[in-house]
């Protein structure tokens, strides 16, 4: 069976590898590894969503873009994320949909370690029969 997810080592990073059927459902699943990093994702309830609107110039440069767009909602405002629906148009390289979660609360959500960046370092976007995987490493 397939994990939506997984970590890999990397020195002082974190690795990311994030799979799905389709190119949203991979994006989705990478956002969410993310935020697994920072939290206990299973008790992020979907309280307040966040609309997105991104625009890339490749797909590497989306993927780039939505995982900063949504570590900038944890640095204003302290949201982690857990539910996202999304949509990617890959010809016009947009991504539009919400991402919801809540506001961190100490008193119920774990604190591991805070995500401050993402990268493009050994970033890479494929299809493997019929499916989608992204992996990339996100600074700590």
């Amino acid at each position: 069976m397939m994990r939506d997810y997984e970590f890999f080592e990397h020195t002082a990073d974190v690795g990311i590898i994030a799979r799905g059927n389709t190119l949203e459902e991979a994006f989705s699943n990478a956002a969410k590894a993310v935020f697994e990093v920072m939290t206990d994702t299973s008790k992020v309830e979907a309280k307040e969503c966040r609309e997105v609107t991104i625009f890339g110039y490749d797909l590497e440069n989306l993927l780039y873009k939505w995982i900063e767009e949504l570590l900038y909602y944890y640095d204003s405002e302290l949201m982690l994320f857990s539910s996202f629906d999304i949509k990617v148009d890959q010809y016009s390289l947009t991504l539009t949909g919400k991402a919801c979660g809540e506001r961190f609360d100490p008193n119920k959500h774990e604190k591991r370690t805070v995500v401050k960046a993402m990268t493009y370092h050994m970033m890479e976007i494929k299809q493997i029969e019929g499916k989608y995987e992204v992996r990339f490493v996100v600074d700590i």
